[in-house]
């Protein structure tokens, strides 16, 4: 990883417990197309592991309050911290790291902080992008709705996306203390162990 990342990569070795009725023969899509009497959450995975990753050229993990909002909403959660790690405002670098941590085994989501605006060097987005299999549009256009509250028209601005990338989702969120914490705790935390689930079950099976 170089010069570019720090990381932490201690986690306590866990299981992940699916659901026992991840493996009918449900459709694999979104509710709509679960048909009648589907449980939203029959796809959860309990105890999820996440990464953090904050992008930024001059923060450090000392100090970090976005990614320190990110960490406590999701620990809050019940998920668990596999690891977490700050970046430079790199192209290959953030599509490395990302796509590292998308291949580890303790890692069920993705979440990064900075790097979604519209300077030159904000290039989470483009970095990102490239990797992901299927886009999560829904996602982006929530957290500009939950912005417009606070911020007004500047969400225009924001470019936070998320989608799957090798059967994980990854979210990226902007780099403000208070976007990440909105886009954790109000879409991430709520949404993302049912996406894990889903993701995982597509996953098995077209391996089939």
């Amino acid at each position: 990883m170089g010069e570019n990342a720090r990381h932490d990569d201690s986690k306590d070795d866990q299981t992940h417990q699916r659901h026992p009725d991840s493996d009918d023969d449900h459709d694999h899509g979104n509710d709509h197309e679960h048909g009648p009497g589907h449980d939203h959450h029959d796809f959860d995975l309990e105890n999820p592991g996440a990464a953090v990753v904050t992008v930024s050229s001059s923060r450090s993990l000392d100090d970090d309050p976005s990614g320190d909002a990110i960490r406590d909403a999701l620990e809050e959660s019940g998920f668990e911290l596999a690891t977490r790690e700050l970046v430079n405002d790199d192209f290959d670098t953030i599509q490395h790291i990302v796509n590292r941590l998308t291949d580890r085994d303790d890692v069920d989501v993705v979440v990064t902080t900075g790097g979604t605006g519209v300077t030159p060097d904000d290039v989470t987005v483009e970095a990102v992008q490239p990797l992901i299999s299927k886009t999560l549009p829904g996602f982006g256009e929530l957290f500009r709705t939950l912005s417009y509250e606070e911020v007004g028209t500047r969400v225009v601005g924001t470019r936070a996306v998320a989608g799957v990338v090798e059967s994980v989702p990854v979210f990226c969120l902007p780099g403000s203390e208070n976007a990440a914490r909105l886009g954790c705790e109000e879409i991430i935390v709520e949404e993302a162990p049912h996406l894990i689930g889903l993701a995982a079950r597509d996953s098995d099976s077209s391996e089939e």
